[in-house]
């Protein structure tokens, strides 16, 4: 079982390719769950979450992802070992090919793998990820790069007023994004996710797909109820 995808297959991982010229992209995608996804609770977002999104409403894809948490679950170190090498074959590929890595391990879940020593071992890899852990932003190494994930939740305000200044943020919008939210500028984050993790204390606007168009639970703003401003 091969756990990362290098052919940008996910669509946000296509349009980041798509718009950052000289790069190749590696993605992970697990089937998430509570204990891979830790702050998904409070956030409220496990239900609304991509997981069905696109390819994931495929039973086979749904099926490769579960085994792949599985196997995390089950055998961390033997995952982490076939994990450590296939980047490392990537990291040979980038060199090769005379293009910039980048990696992204948590396409759908919210895995410490800086506590694994993942990033480290690769410094001429760019690795990035979305958050709601609040506690890993300022703790990666210096290759590893985090958005932190908002939501509206009361139960998850404690995270949010923790974000630490100038890290991006990504709020997702019910309907067209909003210029300015929260007082801050808010720019289009469906376009790449390069653009995303490089952008600093702004709000990185998501537009809500799939079950989250439906979500009332406060993970999802409603961008048609905001004055400009605020």
């Amino acid at each position: 079982m091969k756990l990362l995808n290098v052919g940008g297959s996910n669509t946000k991982i296509a349009k980041t390719i798509k718009r950052g010229g000289n790069i190749r992209v590696a993605s992970l995608s697990l089937m998430p769950d509570r204990k891979i996804c830790a702050g998904s609770k409070a956030a409220g977002c496990f239900e609304t979450c991509l997981k069905s999104s696109g390819r994931g409403a495929f039973k086979n894809v749904a099926t490769a992802r579960q085994n792949k948490t599985d196997f995390y679950l089950s055998d961390r170190p033997g995952f982490l070992s076939q994990l450590r090498a296939e980047l490392t074959n990537f990291d040979k590929l980038c060199a090769k090919q005379n293009v910039t890595g980048w990696v992204r391990l948590n396409t759908i879940s919210d895995i410490d793998y800086e506590n694994h020593g993942i990033p480290q071992a690769f410094p001429a890899l760019n690795f990035y990820d979305y958050t709601k852990r609040v506690d890993r932003i300022g703790r990666t190494p210096s290759n590893y790069n985090l958005i932190f994930s908002y939501s509206g939740r009361d139960q998850y305000q404690k995270s949010v007023n923790r974000r630490p200044r100038g890290t991006p943020m990504a709020v997702v919008f019910r309907n067209e994004l909003p210029p300015v939210w929260d007082g801050q500028t808010v720019i289009d984050g469906d376009l790449s996710d390069i653009v995303n993790v490089k952008a600093g204390g702004v709000i990185v606007g998501l537009r809500a797909k799939g079950k989250a168009k439906r979500d009332r639970t406060g993970f999802v703003v409603d961008s048609d109820m905001i004055a400009i401003g605020g």
